[in-house]
């Protein structure tokens, strides 16, 4: 393997199609203003490196980042890459990961609006994300001890796991299929809604109108707060280890809870039981 030290880059596809490359403590940034300083490459390896322009890492196949940082201006930096493995690295251009397979990000700190679309085999531990808009159409995510703050997050997701994590976003896991939270903290409006064969365990869910028009819908020993008109028009089979502000028309199912502040049962579809545990 070849190793490229102490360089800066700003031309155009500066190491395209590079093979068995490792670059240390380089910089791809300057007045030439060049983009796809990677693309077509394999086997890259990057260490304590700058990114500063435009989508670094289009196409690439065999890809290892550490302490390195990804500026606001280093947009759409992996796309369509596949086995990436990225570490104690900065992440803070838009669209920072798109289109990609095989993808292991530990000890990251990201703020990317639109981050992980239409990724696959997607691992995460112990990092931080801020996204607007995150993780659409991406499949058999594994996540642990990962902190989100954003609006619209895991949408149209599928065959995923979550544990130890906190999840700050609302409208997050609509349209999901096949999911399993465990542990985690979901905090938001309108959770999960169109959601199928999803289940929170132990999980702590605040926010308005969570949980609705839900198929195959399961919660183990969760806790609500600020949880109103919850349920509605879901087949669900719920234990809660707390009062709920409100429920509402749920279609089949029961859920046993602690108390509930208001029951509304006025929709003759609703068919849902309703269990007062305390």
């Amino acid at each position: 393997m070849q190793t490229i030290t102490d360089q800066t880059f700003d031309q155009e596809r500066a190491l395209y199609g590079s093979q068995r490359t490792e670059a240390v403590h380089c910089r791809f940034d300057g007045p030439a203003d060049g983009e796809s300083a990677f693309k077509e490459s394999s086997e890259i390896r990057i260490k304590d490196c700058y990114f500063n322009l435009r989508y670094p890492f289009w196409h690439n196949k065999g890809l290892k980042i550490t302490d390195s940082e990804m500026t606001e201006l280093c947009r759409a930096a992996i796309w369509y890459s596949e086995a990436v493995t990225i570490k104690n690295t900065k992440m803070h251009g838009i669209k920072a990961v798109r289109e990609c397979s095989l993808v292991n990000i530990s000890n990251c700190d990201i703020v990317s609006p639109e981050f992980g679309w239409s990724v696959d085999k997607f691992d995460m531990t112990d990092s931080s994300v801020e996204s607007e808009y995150a993780f659409m159409r991406s499949k058999h995510l594994n996540f642990d001890n990962v902190k989100l703050t954003g609006k619209y997050s895991f949408q149209y997701i599928k065959d995923s796991t979550f544990t130890n994590c906190e999840f700050n976003t609302k409208d997050a896991f609509w349209h999901a299929k096949n999911v399993h939270v465990k542990d985690c903290t979901v905090k938001g409006e309108y959770l999960a809604w169109y959601c199928e064969n999803v289940t929170f365990e132990n999980c702590t869910i605040i926010g308005t109108q969570p949980l609705c028009y839900c198929k195959g819908l399961k919660l183990i020993n969760c806790t609500m707060k600020d949880c109103d008109l919850s349920f509605e028009k879901s087949e669900v089979e719920a234990t809660v280890a707390s009062s709920v502000d409100s429920i509402k028309n749920p279609a089949s199912g029961k859920i046993v809870c602690q108390s509930v502040g208001e029951i509304i049962m006025d929709d003759p579809e609703a068919k849902g039981e309703i269990v007062i545990s305390g």
